[in-house]
């Protein structure tokens, strides 16, 4: 069976009472069991990691990288967290990685301050998503998904 990674940033294990007016009362466990329940719908295996550690995302960036080329996995839903903004080195990791990959937002980063308005991963992302609160991790992996398998 085919997998989906999903990778979480730096705070998102404080999801559930990280300012929940902005992120919502979710959790990170609630967010692993939307990508599962995802995933099964859809045939596939959905593999759930978070770090605080910029590094640690590209090397997991990499081995998503090799485990495509593998045909063991689908691609990537990432969010970033505030590395999104940040992060020249997880933008390389992905391009350099060839990894399908769809940039994931809980919040609408949009209608945020400015400094997160620009995204270094956009434009190696396959697709973006942002605004659709945790469930739209589930709306995350169908579309990656959906990309990969051209339908």
């Amino acid at each position: 069976m085919k997998t989906v990674l999903v990778l979480n940033g730096p705070n998102l294990n404080l999801l559930g009472t990280r300012e929940p007016a902005v992120y919502g009362s979710e959790t990170l466990a609630d967010v692993e069991r939307i990508c599962a329940e995802a995933a099964q719908s859809l045939g596939l295996r959905a593999e759930c990691r978070q770090t605080n550690y910029e590094g640690q995302l590209i090397d997991w960036i990499h081995e998503a990288g090799r485990a495509c080329a593998q045909g063991e996995l689908i691609g990537v839903v990432l969010n970033a967290g505030a590395l999104t903004h940040t992060s020249i080195a997880l933008h390389d990791a992905i391009k350099g990685a060839a990894v399908p990959v769809i940039e994931y937002h809980i919040s609408n980063v949009h209608a945020r301050e400015a400094f997160r308005h620009h995204s270094w991963i956009s434009p190696v992302a396959r697709g973006v998503m942002a605004g659709f609160g945790v469930a739209g991790y589930g709306l995350a992996v169908s579309a990656l998904a959906g990309m990969v398998s051209g339908k």
